[in-house]
């Protein structure tokens, strides 16, 4: 029997994953999601100026909703499933700001929405997109894993993930960035997790007694090893449940067409 796919995205007009003990981010299309997917479970706090180029994304309402990474100066790589189907004028990138109750940080408009032509949902892969800003941040960008950085995806390497999401399966999203350690699971381990896991598209990461894994409001964030972009948090079955690993998109896969968006004049 297959598991069933969530999103992680939290809930509303845009929905975004947290992290609990590991991340998740929210999706735009809440009918997209299936069951709610999992926040950020067993991390711990985090600093923004560990990790500068962590932002996440709000509503015009100021509500974030998913997590992103800073790829250029007005690039953002974040999920698809944030963002597909939004006008760009409904989404805010805030960089730079630890606590979502503080003013720390800037606020961007957003004035390009590129999603990945390949999309179609976040179980069959393809869950990765590409933000342009009104403006240049000046928090220096996360590089992207490259086809070449094999040895940042085999099984059992840590990776950090961070998010504002939530951080407990079905809780309320955190006020401050939060990080968790995971190790990669192997493609055998993630494929006997899901039926729909696509080694090609997707890499997944969390123990296997669970307890640590990326949840709602976590969506679209990062999850990095050796200070690369390997990652994007995209799905999963509820959060840090045991056997049930976060599913993140395979960015090396999508190097090509990610590097053609950030260095695309729009």
């Amino acid at each position: 029997m297959s598991k069933k796919f969530g999103v992680r995205a939290a809930a509303g007009t845009l929905a975004a994953m947290s992290l609990v003990g590991g991340l998740l981010a929210t999706t735009a299309n809440a009918t997209e999601q299936g069951a709610a997917a999992p926040p950020i479970v067993g991390g711990q706090a985090a600093r923004i100026a560990d990790h500068p180029w962590v932002v996440y994304l709000a509503d015009d309402q100021g509500n974030q909703f998913c997590g992103g990474s800073i790829g250029a100066a007005n690039k953002i790589i974040t999920a698809a499933h944030c963002v597909k189907g939004e006008k760009p004028a409904s989404v805010r990138v805030v960089a730079g700001r630890e606590n979502k109750s503080s003013a720390d940080g800037a606020e961007a408009k957003v004035t390009d929405v590129w999603v990945h032509p390949d999309y179609q949902d976040a179980n069959t892969g393809s869950d990765v997109a590409v933000l342009t800003l009104d403006q240049q941040l000046t928090q220096a960008p996360l590089p992207v894993a490259t086809p070449a950085d094999t040895a940042s995806y085999e099984a059992g390497r840590m990776a950090t993930v961070l998010g504002w999401g939530a951080t407990s399966e079905g809780g309320d999203a955190s006020e401050t960035l939060q990080k968790a350690e995971v190790p990669l699971t192997s493609d055998a381990d993630c494929k006997a997790a899901y039926d729909q896991y696509d080694p090609k598209a997707m890499v997944c990461a969390g123990f296997p007694q669970g307890g640590i894994d990326s949840c709602q409001g976590d969506s679209g964030g990062p999850l990095v090893v050796d200070g690369k972009l390997v990652g994007i948090v995209s799905t999963g079955n509820g959060c840090a449940r045991p056997g049930s690993p976060g599913i993140y998109t395979r960015v090396a896969t999508y190097q090509a067409d990610v590097q053609a968006q950030l260095t695309a004049q729009h």
